[in-house]
């Protein structure tokens, strides 16, 4: 009985939720920083606490960034603050290249526009948004003034790094397309913290689809974290989806990287030989 009561609540709140975020326009703007733990795996083992500090302060531009969400009841923008390398001066161009561009979602039409540049080219990925199954807990914390939810979801890791390239990921769909058997997709564990004292469904990058904004994400050895936010309660933020570039999709964007990866490395391999 109990069981029923909590399922008939949940279902009650669920749906005065939506019907509070079409009724009042709600928009801001959302500071997140991003902050990723270094790994040099057995390499790493080899050296001393020195020049691990020293490698770390020299990749400090691809470990932390800053973020910033523009959102509104139904769409956002979540665009990376430029930074310039304090050793060199020089931006982060080559990291640039399998980086998330300016990344654009509208939840009404269930679409999601990336600006990416590759190698001196353009492309303009349009996809469907993919939908994120949350599964939501009790647990709470706080996060600057707002109260927070935990959510959690595993969600196919080709959906989160599609712009992203390793040799290691494309020897292994190398290697399935070779087998008969189909592959079972590889999934990866999104842990969000969000709140509903910020009533959209909006959150950094590709989260999205919780009862509140997504204040907190931690996937792998990546945490975007929310720093500073600005609410505006009575005009709703223009919104414009990046408009430059080839358009494609993410499977074919991933695919026209993977070939020219390949094809730099035969033409070394000319040469060397």
């Amino acid at each position: 009985m109990k069981s029923i009561i909590f399922k008939f609540v949940f279902f009650i709140t669920i749906t005065m939720f939506a019907f509070n975020i079409h009724a009042q326009k709600f928009s801001g703007k959302a500071t997140y920083i991003s902050k990723s733990k270094m790994e040099l795996g057995s390499w790493g083992a080899r050296m001393s606490e020195g020049q691990k500090k020293e490698i770390a302060a020299r990749l400090k531009n691809r470990l932390e960034k800053t973020y910033v969400l523009n959102f509104n009841n139904q769409e956002s923008t979540f665009l990376e603050e430029e930074k310039i390398d304090a050793i060199s001066g020089a931006t982060d161009s080559w990291g640039g290249y399998f980086s998330r561009g300016d990344h654009y979602k509208n939840i009404k039409n269930n679409k999601i526009v990336q600006s990416q540049e590759f190698y001196g080219k353009r492309f303009l990925v349009k996809d469907e948004l993919y939908a994120i199954k949350w599964t939501m807990g009790s647990e709470t914390k706080k996060i600057g003034q707002y109260t927070c939810y935990k959510a959690k979801a595993f969600v196919p890791t080709s959906e989160l790094n599609w712009y992203n390239f390793s040799w290691s990921d494309l020897r292994a769909n190398t290697a399935k397309e070779s087998d008969d058997k189909k592959p079972d997709e590889k999934l990866t564990v999104v842990e969000a913290w969000y709140t509903t004292q910020i009533p959209v469904t909006q959150g950094p990058a590709e989260y999205w689809g919780l009862p509140g904004l997504i204040l907190e994400v931690s996937v792998d050895n990546t945490t975007l974290l929310c720093t500073e936010i600005i609410i505006n309660k009575n005009d709703e933020i223009d919104i414009e989806a990046p408009s430059k570039g080839k358009e494609i999709t993410k499977k074919d964007y991933t695919q026209t990287v993977q070939t020219k990866m390949v094809e730099m490395r035969n033409n070394r391999s000319r040469r060397r030989s």
